[in-house]
């Protein structure tokens, strides 16, 4: 990891120590991606299974998991790891439901109610990868805020083993949430399926879920196709930022930093310390649990493109995080409550030596599906607000026309929009009129 001085950087330096690994959107990767969809689009099932056996090694007959499946699934699954996938489905349905957007109205003049109704998305996709490793922990943190909002079809895209089956805790995990029907899909295939529909796969109107370069790809072109599907988020490399004082255990911080440099070659992880001798310290401990990793060539990957900088201050330290925007950021200080009021942009954040990124991921109960690459600027993670539409009602009296009308017409009138101001003033005329017939003896 390289070992940087903040505060010795200037502004070029400063964005090249904060840069995160290129997500590189070649032609080769772009024009794969749309002939996939595009396959997809034209032959439906027979694609499905083509590209199945072509990336995954499986030749599959049904697409879709049968009822058998999930039932061998649960069985063949270790008890101790049933019991913490029930777990932790209940701490996150005991969040989700807990911060779930609720219904509001208010009169905003005499006569004049305004509501904000909260209404299902119809049909989600959910897309759970099994790349380098299976995640049932996506499965739970897509499926169980998709139940909470009410969906009405919930849809799940995993790729299939060289067996022609499903992970089996993803599958367990999928039936635990509610998930109503599984498919043994993965890749920009599977995106593609969910986005436009097959024979067996339902087109759903919004997709969720990490993956790979190819399935990033492919979401964001079925989100700008008019018959498309919108998705949930921009996605990016998973990436961690520390904050630690000079009382920091270095080893905790080593090994949060390595939680996130194991997912894959791409992620990035950063420290910020105003001490130099965590920055040391750190150092050592990462190289010295980095080599104990089964996953350890992919850590070392992720390393070379990580970072340790010292800063003046934890104040600074706060600056330079909102700058690079984490999708995670641990505060290892001494009084991390100290710091939260000065952090406007992270995807998580996790306050003090005892909270690790990863019961976030698993089953602390917020959700693990997070902006990447700077997006937590303006991107929150996925919530059960992601799963659902608001919209407003207006429910307006005679009196509440009266009241508020001649505002909007002004307007109207300022915007040279003549049908917008007519709509109101025949309305008021109308009222005039009835008024004066009213009166009349």
């Amino acid at each position: 990891m390289k070992q940087l001085d903040w505060n010795q950087l200037d502004e070029s330096a400063r964005r090249d120590a904060l840069a995160r690994p290129t997500q590189s959107r070649t032609d080769d990767l772009s024009g794969g991606v749309a002939r996939i969809v595009a396959a997809v689009r034209e032959r439906g099932d027979d694609a499905l299974r083509e590209f199945s056996a072509a990336y995954d090694g499986c030749t599959l007959d049904a697409l879709e998991v049968t009822e058998a499946e999930f039932a061998a699934a649960e069985a063949a699954l270790d008890p101790v790891l049933k019991a913490a996938i029930d777990e932790a489905a209940a701490r996150i349905e005991h969040y989700h439901r807990a911060t779930a957007s609720k219904p509001v109205a208010v009169e905003t003049a005499p006569g004049v109610r305004l509501e904000r109704v909260v209404r299902p998305i119809n049909r989600v996709g959910l897309y759970v990868p099994a790349g380098t490793a299976p995640l049932p922990s996506t499965a739970l943190m897509l499926g169980v805020p998709a139940r909470v909002a009410g969906c009405r079809s919930v849809v799940l895209c995993s790729p299939a083993r060289a067996d022609g089956n499903c992970d089996a805790a993803v599958l367990y995990a999928a039936r635990v949430t509610g998930v109503h029907r599984v498919f043994k899909i993965g890749g920009a295939q599977a995106i593609a399926a969910m986005a436009y529909g097959t024979d067996s796969v339902p087109r759903c109107d919004k997709l969720f879920g990490p993956g790979n370069a190819w399935v990033t790809e492919a979401k964001l072109q079925v989100s700008v196709d008019a018959n498309g599907a919108s998705i949930d988020m921009p996605a990016g490399p998973s990436e961690v930022l520390v904050i630690a004082d000079e009382l920091a255990n270095p080893v905790f911080v080593a090994a949060d930093l390595l939680s996130q440099a194991e997912h894959g070659v791409d992620s990035q992880v950063i420290l910020l310390t105003p001490s130099k001798a965590m920055i040391e310290k750190a150092a050592s401990e990462v190289e010295k649990q980095c080599a104990e990793l089964p996953r350890s060539e992919i850590a070392v990957k992720s390393l070379a493109q990580s970072r340790l900088i010292l800063v003046d201050s934890l104040a600074q330290a706060v600056d330079v995080s909102n700058r690079y925007a984490p999708e995670h950021l641990i505060v290892q200080v001494q009084d991390p409550h100290a710091l939260l009021d000065g952090i406007e942009s992270a995807g998580a954040v996790f306050l003090g030596e005892w909270a690790p990124e990863s019961l976030g991921d698993y089953c602390s109960g917020s959700n693990h599906v997070l902006p990447t690459y700077g997006h937590a600027r303006s991107y929150s993670g996925v919530s059960v607000s992601s799963f659902q539409k608001q919209i407003t009602v207006q429910d307006v009296s005679a009196a509440g026309l009266r009241a508020i009308g001649p505002c909007a017409a002004t307007l109207a009138a300022a915007e040279q929009l003549e049908a917008h101001r007519r709509a109101v003033t025949l309305r008021l005329a109308a009222l005039d009129a009835r008024e004066t017939t009213e009166a009349s003896p």
